[in-house]
């Protein structure tokens, strides 16, 4: 797993780094400029004028040096140290003498009036102002350049930290103090405010690059952020024995389905068969027999009393897992259904849509759910049943309280989806992309969930591991055709090759 540490944490990585490595820490900014002008070579063209913008700290530091760098190589550089009080970090002005004494590069130090460059289309701002440390908005004349680069047709690729951005909570935050970048190239960890879509705007594309942080410290030192990768998904999927049979990969139960929404019941079944689940009923009502025997014949039915939506639970003695909510509706009959459900169950359970919904309309039954039971819930549907949030950090602090309080795993559903779990982790999901916002890609992930839980897979395994697939699946669906054309079944169609992906990294 890649960790995501608080800014504050960042700085004493660094500092055991330069204290064990050992290394001085102006070698550790020239790694840090080094990686950056290397990324940044391969994305950029030596047509491009780059007009750099150094704050008198660390960050400015790097600015300098990677000036320095990318002038080396041959590109046009011009740079703006802003130095108001006169008075440089020691890396900092050291980089300022080095880049002077080669005098390739024109270095323009603004101590009080600055007079801006033209930026155009054809420019590049290297952003190299402010890092990671701020914890109050920019203002006066930092916030009058910020404004002015923003509202310039310029490219903008910020170093390590997009300037006047706060590495977490970004509530009492300034918008108009931020930069919006285009491209943010962030240093061996990514920021846990990259991750968190009010800040979407600010960072742009955002890439890792390694610079050489002590492994011992990173590896001794605590956080509850936790990025999942490739690598750690390698070994996730089990190997299936030869003399295997349906009853060893568990009979999952859906409940799910009302009058107009039978398709979010065949999606979900669809989705659990897809995941591996040896065998599933679906338990919808009377209405929706023909539309999943002809949709999907492979998953068995029980039936509800009333035609139009599910009123009273199957006997769930013989079920491995049960899956709760997509299509359910939230009629009186279906509300009762989950409380005699909520009361009675003793098996792994993942809850979604509608169930989410009616468990929000009854909060004192959160107290009945079985430890680690899976609740997906999506932003809004996260407020209505814990609270309002103001905004991703918000909700993200509060989903892992929750889980923790609980004794439940959340999996919140976005972008970089988060899976909080109830020792404290919380696990940020990297796979998917924009074309998974689309009606029933909820019902798919349920489906996926479910099918893991029913193979007996542990909650939070199943959670951190479907999320990736559900991602995964989308992301090979979008470049099979569009994010824009995607429908939800387009998900489950490459569940396979996802699936067969992740079995084919673990065997390397």
């Amino acid at each position: 797993m890649l960790k995501i540490f608080e800014t504050k944490k960042i700085k004493e990585l660094d500092q055991y780094t330069i204290d064990h490595e050992p290394i001085d820490s102006i070698d550790l900014v020239e790694r840090a400029a080094r990686a950056f002008t290397q990324e940044y070579s391969r994305h950029f063209t030596k047509q491009n004028q780059v007009i750099i913008f150094s704050g008198l700290g660390n960050n400015g530091a790097d600015a300098l040096a990677i000036a320095r760098l990318l002038s080396e190589e041959g590109y046009r550089i011009e740079v703006y140290l802003f130095n108001p009080v006169q008075h440089l970090s020691p890396d900092c002005e050291l980089n300022k003498q080095r880049l002077l004494s080669e005098r390739k590069v024109r270095l323009i130090e603004v101590i009080e009036d600055f007079a801006p460059p033209i930026l155009t289309a054809r420019d590049v701002v290297i952003d190299g102002l402010f890092g990671s440390g701020l914890n109050r908005p920019l203002s006066g004349g930092y916030m009058a350049v910020i404004d002015y680069i923003n509202q310039s047709e310029a490219t903008v690729v910020s170093i390590d930290i997009p300037s006047g951005l706060f590495g977490e909570d970004n509530r009492l935050n300034d918008d108009r103090s931020i930069i919006r970048a285009d491209r943010t190239y962030t240093f061996e960890f990514p920021k846990l405010a990259f991750v968190l879509p009010e800040n979407a705007p600010f960072t742009g594309k955002w890439k890792v690059l390694p610079i050489g942080i002590h492994p011992a410290v990173v590896e001794s030192t605590e956080t509850p952020y936790l990025m999942v990768t490739d690598e750690d998904m390698a070994g996730m999927i089990r190997p299936r024995d030869t003399f295997a049979h349906k009853g060893v990969f568990g009979h999952a139960l859906l409940i799910a389905g009302s009058k107009g929404k039978m398709g979010a019941a065949v999606l979900a079944a669809k989705a659990c068969l897809r995941s591996g689940a040896g065998q599933l009923t679906v338990h919808l009502p009377l209405r929706g027999e023909t539309t999943l025997q002809t949709a999907i014949p492979e998953a068995m039915l029980s039936l509800d009393d009333h035609a139009d939506f599910v009123s009273t639970l199957p006997d769930m003695t013989h079920y491995k897992a049960i899956g709760v909510g997509p299509g359910l509706g939230v009629q009186t009959s279906s509300i009762a259904m989950m409380e005699q459900l909520l009361k009675s169950v003793d098996k792994p359970l993942v809850l979604d849509a509608d169930a989410l919904n009616i468990l929000a309309l009854h909060k004192e039954w959160i107290e009945w759910l079985p430890p680690q039971t899976l609740l997906t819930p999506h932003p809004k549907e996260f407020d209505r049943l814990f609270g309002a949030c103001a905004s991703g950090y918000e909700r993200l602090h509060k989903a892992g309280e929750m889980a923790v309080k609980h004794k439940l795993c959340i999996l919140l559903k976005g972008a970089y989806s988060a899976t909080c779990t109830p020792d404290g982790s919380i696990y940020i999901n990297t796979t998917g992309n924009p074309g998974m916002a689309t009606a029933g890609s909820g019902d798919v992930l349920t489906g996926i969930l479910l099918g893991l839980l029913a193979q007996g897979y542990l909650p939070e395994i199943a959670a951190v591991t479907g999320a990736w697939l559900h991602g995964l699946a989308g992301d090979l669906a979008a470049a099979d055709a569009s994010e824009e054309t995607m429908i939800a079944g387009d998900i489950i169609r490459m569940l396979g090759k996802a699936f067969k992906l992740q079995k084919e990294e673990n065997a390397l």
